[in-house]
């Protein structure tokens, strides 16, 4: 795997690990128990996911940063993560909204890793797609419950689309290092995904009674390490600890 090859990892791995932050935010204040819970567990699967996939950055980067190393020693400006997973949770109906464009882009993408010629980064893959989903499923479901639920929940959950939808393009944006990767056949492009995540988006938002999107102006760069500032007030938080003690075993 070539030095920016491990950069695109970083891309797949940064986009797991953010989101999984924002929803442990939800910790405790969550709708209900139930939904406090299932939160928790969507994000202990994407963690689980980045320090997977950043432990192999990690090993082929040979520079001895470890999963630990690249989540909580680097500044916003060395993240690889699309712009979307970073914005702010915001009430019940946006945080469904994100995890709903997320997954319906993220089902696709690991679907085609597993058969990616990297043997490590297929296991990976086929060990996510089991996870991935049901976070589809789940966040379909509460999409549909809130756009078919009260005239508010349905205002919400079309707020919350106008928000995220801007960050889409984001997602599927090829970086060189994503690139170079597709030229040597251990994935696809990204752009190559995109029919499949507007089938999902299309039937997902025809269950939940919302009107198919239209054309913005969209707000890329996440995976230049170009971010809004919500990912380095989330990043202060996620790293206080490590960072003011680098040196503690945990």
């Amino acid at each position: 795997m070539q030095p920016n090859h491990i950069e695109a990892l970083l891309e797949v791995a940064d986009d797991s690990l953010v989101l999984g932050q924002r929803l442990c935010e939800w910790c405790g204040h969550a709708p209900t128990i139930e939904v406090d819970l299932s939160l928790s567990n969507l994000a202990l699967d994407l963690i689980g996911q980045a320090t997977l996939l950043l432990d192999y950055a990690g090993e082929r980067e040979g520079q001895g940063r470890d999963a630990d190393r690249l989540a909580f020693h680097r500044d916003a400006e060395a993240f690889r993560n699309s712009m979307l997973v970073e914005q702010p949770n915001g009430d019940f109906a946006r945080t469904v909204m994100r995890h709903f464009l997320f997954a319906a882009y993220a089902n696709p993408l690991f679907e085609a890793l597993t058969s990616s010629p990297d043997a490590r980064l297929a296991e990976i893959a086929a060990k996510s797609i089991k996870e991935l989903r049901y976070h589809l499923e789940y966040a379909t479901d509460w999409l549909e419950r809130l756009g078919q639920g009260t005239e508010e929940s349905h205002r919400r959950v079309a707020e919350a689309y106008d928000w995220h939808w801007r960050f889409v393009d984001d997602l599927f944006f090829d970086s060189e290092a994503w690139k170079s990767g597709a030229e040597s056949g251990l994935w696809p492009l990204r752009a190559q995904l995109r029919p499949a995540f507007d089938e999902t988006l299309n039937a997902g938002l025809a269950r939940a009674g919302l009107a198919e999107p239209k054309p913005v102006w969209p707000i890329v760069g996440g995976r230049l390490g170009k971010h809004s500032e919500h990912l380095s007030s989330l990043l202060a938080t996620m790293q206080v600890l490590p960072r003011a003690h680098p040196e503690a075993t945990w």
